[in-house]
């Protein structure tokens, strides 16, 4: 593998380690003290076996469906790592640590080795060795929610298991506790919960709040009519549905579900059915047909449709930055949110590019963070690196070995 370009700056890594030591420095005085003498021995953050870093340590999960093989890039050393060969594998989600190759017969779960920790008013980010966990049972259709205390896998008929995050965190799957009943859709673990959608007959689902054995504790009025699409944001969790979205969010213990309607009837195709955003943005976006995509801002409860050109892939670091479309011209686009207007395009960076919609092969995707995008070009055999707050300069070119078909960032 090779890297062109040059890499990030220096100075943002100084300032953020900087940033850090002082942001934790006071939780440290106030953990310390008469009645908990013994926390010096343990330095706050701690978390054994792991390195802590000053900045986001953000790897990229690669697959190539065609030949079962699959690498974890390195972002920050540009160093690429082979893993698990994993044949028949169709997709790749992660949960920002975890990898989740899904096949035909089950999911290989996969450590990037790659995590960070949001304790509010400052972030932990950390950094282990990549190792392969376990495998998973469920083939097509099996979903994977995480937080930081349960992974759920709820399986295409609805049934839902909850694995304990600590099992994985120490490389093995552990015993999973089998949630009563079946489900319309993923569970979502949120604030020390579980999100789910339960349906009655042909009636549109309704939102269940369940403790984490599977005991409904609320039940906010809601309804769901063909629930599509699920995101975890600050503001709540956000389910798609025909008429739009569903919110839910928790205050103070107590948990409502809010609709945010598209405002006119859109047809089936032209829905919203799989959202794409930064990790805790609260700004989704998901194609809107073939030609447009829907941007949701959470914050404003409010749907902007964005006319592009055809889609490929799409989405957003969040407010203040563009909006970038892979379209079949292999070309990334920026649009702005607010206005609809094109502000920046590239190059074509991508000569075979699939239908997002032709099932015939996996569409490269776009990966965000807070500085960068990342653009998987499988027939090129490489991915790009993009500064998409500099008018969409490429950055980095990262040469493979591999078709990377699949690819999922972590360490965000």
């Amino acid at each position: 593998m090779s890297v062109r370009s040059r890499t990030r700056p220096l100075v943002p890594a100084l300032l953020s380690a900087a940033l850090l030591t002082a942001g934790c420095a006071g939780q440290e005085d106030a953990e310390s003290g008469p009645e908990n003498p013994s926390s010096s021995a343990t330095p706050h953050g701690y978390v054994e076996g792991a390195t802590e870093a000053a900045e986001q340590q953000s790897r990229l999960l690669l697959g190539d469906p065609g030949t079962g093989d699959t690498r974890v890039l390195d972002l920050i050393t540009g160093k690429i790592h082979e893993t698990a060969r994993r044949a028949g594998v169709t997709e790749l989600t992660t949960d920002g640590r975890f990898g989740y190759f899904h096949g035909a017969d089950g999911t290989l779960v996969l450590d990037s080795g790659a995590w960070m920790v949001d304790h509010g008013d400052h972030v932990h980010y950390y950094r282990a060795k990549i190792q392969e966990v376990g495998e998973l049972p469920g083939g097509p259709g099996t979903s994977i929610r995480s937080d930081a205390g349960a992974t759920v896998v709820t399986a295409a008929d609805g049934k839902a298991d909850v694995h304990s995050r600590a099992d994985l965190e120490k490389g093995t799957l552990g015993t999973p506790a089998r949630l009563p009943g079946t489900y319309a859709g993923p569970v979502v673990p949120y604030a020390e919960h579980l999100i789910a959608l339960t349906r009655d007959g042909d009636a549109p689902a309704k939102v269940a709040v369940l403790d984490r054995s599977g005991k409904r504790v609320a039940a906010p009025e809601s309804e769901c009519e063909d629930p599509q699409g699920d995101a975890v944001t600050r503001r709540g969790v956000v389910l798609g549905c025909a008429d739009g979205a569903l919110l839910v969010r928790e205050d103070d213990g107590t948990f409502t579900a809010e609709k945010i309607t598209y405002g006119e009837g859109v047809p089936k195709k032209e829905r919203a059915a799989r959202f794409r955003h930064r990790p805790d943005s609260s700004t989704l976006t998901a194609a809107a047909g073939g030609n447009a995509v829907w941007v949701l801002d959470v914050t404003k409860r409010a749907w902007t449709r964005v006319e592009t050109g055809p889609v490929v892939a799409a989405n957003t670091a969040g407010e203040g930055s563009p909006l970038l479309v892979l379209e079949t011209d292999g070309a990334l686009h920026g649009y702005d949110m607010s206005t609809g207007e094109e502000t920046a395009v590239t190059e074509p960076l991508l000569t075979d590019v699939p239908e997002a919609a032709s099932g015939e092969a996996p569409a490269p995707v776009i990966e965000v963070d807070r500085s960068r995008a990342y653009l998987n070009d499988p027939a090129g055999r490489r991915v790009y690196e993009i500064d998409y707050n500099d008018a969409l300069r490429v950055a980095r070119t990262f040469d493979l070995d591999v078709r990377p078909s699949l690819m999922a960032e972590t360490g965000r």
